[in-house]
């Protein structure tokens, strides 16, 4: 799982392993598999008047046999 959130703040970064923990949990998936990082719009948009946040996220899903 890939995940990017968009905000000018708070900083994700103290965040990050809570963040990898919890959603490993809800996933049932070991932590090593998840990427969660950040961006800004650069003062652009709803959120660079830090007016809310987004988050965008790509999972790989493998059915078995």
């Amino acid at each position: 799982m890939d995940v990017t959130i968009i905000c000018e703040r708070p900083k994700v970064g103290p965040h990050r392993p809570a963040m990898i923990k919890r959603l490993a949990e809800i996933l049932d998936i070991e932590e090593d598999r998840i990427s969660v990082k950040a961006t800004t719009t650069e003062g652009l948009g709803f959120t660079g008047r830090q007016e809310g946040i987004a988050a965008q996220a790509l999972a790989t899903v493998a059915m078995g046999d």
